[in-house]
């Protein structure tokens, strides 16, 4: 892992990948107009990140003429952006199941997320939903979630999310997904419901609810 951080060292290179990873992919007239480059700086940048595996490229057909080029970031990035479901957490709660029954993993992570939403309630000051979601999108960037906040109207926003720290626990826990839609609905004191994408996975919360949000109990 140290190995793939050196290779992407450059602060822009990392900027680049970050805006190719929120986007699903980017052209380089795109990352040029964005970051105020040059054509060839931005090409060169995207070419030395291909030949490292950080990015690869696609066509997207256009209404008239050729096709476009476009760099998208691949799963090697993934190495170099935190993971918590790392061979150790894995190995743990495999073990946790092997001795105390298949379901105790999900209670641990239960617990896990309990005591979490209680750190994170401490942090979290904001009065309107647009604060409190604010406020969460740092504290989510914070985990390696490359997370952003965005307003639909007075009552109404979404919180993006393009890299999941929890993926690899979530691929064998499917029911981590649920305890962090609820967590996220606790904090932010709304419904708040999962919308996952091709290239990131969106919340979309909404307070003035007819319903109470979502609760996590302890067991």
């Amino acid at each position: 892992m140290l190995q793939h951080a050196r290779d992407i060292a450059p602060s822009v290179a990392w900027d680049i990948l970050l805006r190719i990873k929120r986007s699903g992919g980017l052209s380089v007239n795109e990352l040029c107009a964005q970051l105020k480059m040059s054509y060839m700086g931005v090409k060169q940048h995207c070419d030395a990140l291909k030949k490292h595996g950080f990015l690869d490229t696609w066509r997207r057909p256009k209404p008239t003429g050729r096709p476009e080029k476009l760099y998208r970031a691949t799963e090697k990035l993934d190495l170099v952006l935190p993971q918590w479901g790392n061979e150790l957490s894995t190995g743990l709660l495999k073990v946790v199941a092997q001795l105390n029954g298949e379901t105790a993993a999900e209670r641990l992570l239960h617990h896990y997320f309990l005591q979490k939403t209680e750190r994170l309630l401490l942090k979290i000051k904001g009065g309107t939903l647009k604060q409190r979601a604010s406020e969460l999108a740092k504290l989510r960037n914070a985990d390696g979630c490359i997370c952003s906040m965005e307003s639909v109207s007075a009552t109404e926003l979404r919180m993006v999310e393009h890299h999941n720290p929890l993926s690899e626990i979530a691929r064998l826990y499917p029911g981590v997904c649920e305890m962090e839609t609820r967590m996220i609905a606790e904090l932010l004191n709304a419904r708040v419901q999962r919308v996952v994408g091709e290239w990131s996975v969106e919340f979309h919360a909404a307070e003035e609810l007819e319903e109470q949000p979502f609760r996590l109990v302890a067991e």
